[in-house]
């Protein structure tokens, strides 16, 4: 409840709809990431069978030993579930990780140095931005069978482009207010400038970047999984789980439906988070 003053004088109490609608919605994506986020790092802790342990005839129904029934080669569904996640998680952040500060150094540099310069390195990048993202991921996950630091790479290189130019555009405008003409008027030197007022003042674009270069990492590594790349044997993986068990679909459900509404859950959560933030961010600027 909320007290307003109304043109009268008098003072009337009023619910605060409005806020609970501004705030459920953040609460329960994050909630709903930060369930995925768990399942994928903590679950092999809780997995009840060895993932690559045959122990069943293959497309189990669920019963009691087996509570998601098993997959195309009868190994626990439920234990692969649990443990299939940490790989694509871990290898999309360290993706954006690394995007972000390729594109983090790469976009300062070129705001910090001249014009032309800068114009010179964003054709390199734009160079790189032009290949198909999937192409990419498809290139060096082949090229480097079984690799998972060839993945995080792919992913890296499909992204960081993109992240180059959002952070060039930011820093460009700090570098051009009339803040920065002044230090740099009164002395300061590039250095003490990029820490003191680029660097501060592009922090905020520079995660809703992040936020958003996760979710498209994200969708790299599961295609990655589905495509039978990265990690191989019998690693256990959302999008390779997927993959093995669809021709299984009319047999038993649950080994590739599982997986699949979890990647869905964890994108979904993920990129409404990141639009969140980037409105956040945005009102902030204005």
């Amino acid at each position: 409840m909320t007290t307003v003053l109304t043109p009268s004088g008098r003072r009337v109490r009023t619910a605060r709809t409005g806020t609970l609608r501004h705030h459920r919605p953040p609460l329960l994506t994050g909630a709903g990431t930060l369930f995925v986020l768990l399942l994928a790092l903590l679950g092999p802790l809780a997995a009840p069978h060895s993932p690559p342990a045959q122990l069943a005839a293959p497309f189990q129904q669920p019963d009691g030993q087996f509570l998601l029934g098993t997959d195309v080669l009868g190994r626990d569904v439920l234990s692969r579930v649990l443990s299939g996640g940490r790989t694509i998680v871990l290898t999309a952040l360290a993706g954006t990780a690394a995007a972000g500060a390729v594109g983090m150094a790469v976009g300062v540099l070129a705001a910090m140095v001249s014009r032309r310069l800068g114009d010179l390195l964003l054709r390199c990048v734009d160079a790189l931005a032009v290949l198909p993202a999937l192409l990419v991921v498809l290139v060096l996950a082949a090229g480097f069978p079984g690799s998972a630091a060839a993945l995080v790479a792919a992913v890296a290189l499909a992204t960081a482009p993109f992240s180059t130019r959002v952070l060039r555009a930011a820093a460009d405008t700090v570098l051009s207010s009339g803040y920065v003409e002044a230090a740099l008027a009164r002395g300061d030197t590039r250095r003490a400038v990029l820490r003191h007022d680029v660097l501060p003042n592009i922090a905020g674009p520079a995660l809703m970047d992040t936020a958003l270069r996760l979710v498209a990492s994200l969708h790299l590594t599961a295609t990655a999984g589905f495509l039978g790349l990265g990690p191989g044997g019998a690693t256990p993986d959302w999008g390779r789980m997927v993959s093995e068990n669809v021709p299984g679909a009319t047999l038993a459900a649950t080994p590739f439906l599982a997986p699949a509404l979890l990647l869905v859950l964890l994108s979904v959560c993920v990129g409404l988070l990141a639009g969140r933030l980037a409105d956040t961010v945005g009102r902030g600027a204005a």
